[in-house]
């Protein structure tokens, strides 16, 4: 892998966590030569539309890195719809070339109707939020996405809602939705997605036919 294809790693958390669920994650990126960051989501539980969560992401992403500047985003679980909103509708699609999520409920998860949250309420299967995103695959052709996730997720309910069509899919038998971030091999799979050759970026005539189909 080319250093210069090596650009910072922003990781994204998920519902009721923090940035320390990346405590084994982080230091094996950095370890392996990645500047790594992170973001606490204010707040955490849902209360709050994922839409504004992104907006917390915008914000730290033009604080911390410098305007042209390329970053890779990892999103767990809630995290990683949160990363979607930030890309597809906030202008992280000129900023991220990589963009990794785990366990996370791309086509919505059944736990989600446990709570009326609006976060959650967001996170259910068929929403308005996800129907909005999924609509959208523009998004696709400029990045280099992976979706990893366990078949024995019980948080994301069925376990297969965290595919998202046509992308890349790594498929572990993790037995615990939280240990897709320390299980070993989990670990493995976001180095080898961080390490993967960009896409060519498509050409601006390219992205206008896209939007007007």
């Amino acid at each position: 892998m080319q250093t210069n294809d090596r650009h910072p790693v922003l990781l994204v958390h998920g519902l009721n966590d923090r940035a320390t669920v990346f405590a084994k994650m982080a230091p094996r990126l950095v370890e392996l030569g990645w500047p790594v960051y992170d973001i606490n989501l204010q707040p955490n539980n849902g209360k709050l539309g994922l839409d504004r969560l992104a907006e917390q992401v915008a914000e730290l992403v033009d604080r911390t890195f410098a305007p042209n500047e390329a970053i890779d985003l990892v999103g767990f679980s809630m995290g990683g719809l949160v990363s979607r909103y930030y890309i597809q509708r906030l202008g992280g699609i000129d900023r991220v070339r990589r963009f990794v999520t785990i366990s996370s409920p791309n086509q919505g998860t059944k736990v989600a109707y446990l709570s009326q949250n609006l976060g959650c309420v967001q996170m259910q299967p068929g929403s308005e939020f996800l129907e909005d995103l999924n609509r959208d695959d523009t998004w696709l052709k400029q990045l280099n996405v992976t979706t990893m996730w366990t078949p024995y997720d019980l948080m994301i309910v069925p376990a297969s809602s965290s595919q998202i069509p046509t992308v890349k899919e790594v498929i572990l038998p993790v037995p615990l939705h939280p240990w897709m971030l320390t299980d070993s091999r989990s670990i493995q799979a976001v180095v080898e997605a961080l390490s993967e050759p960009l896409k060519a970026q498509p050409k601006k005539a390219e992205l206008r036919s896209l939007e007007v189909r």
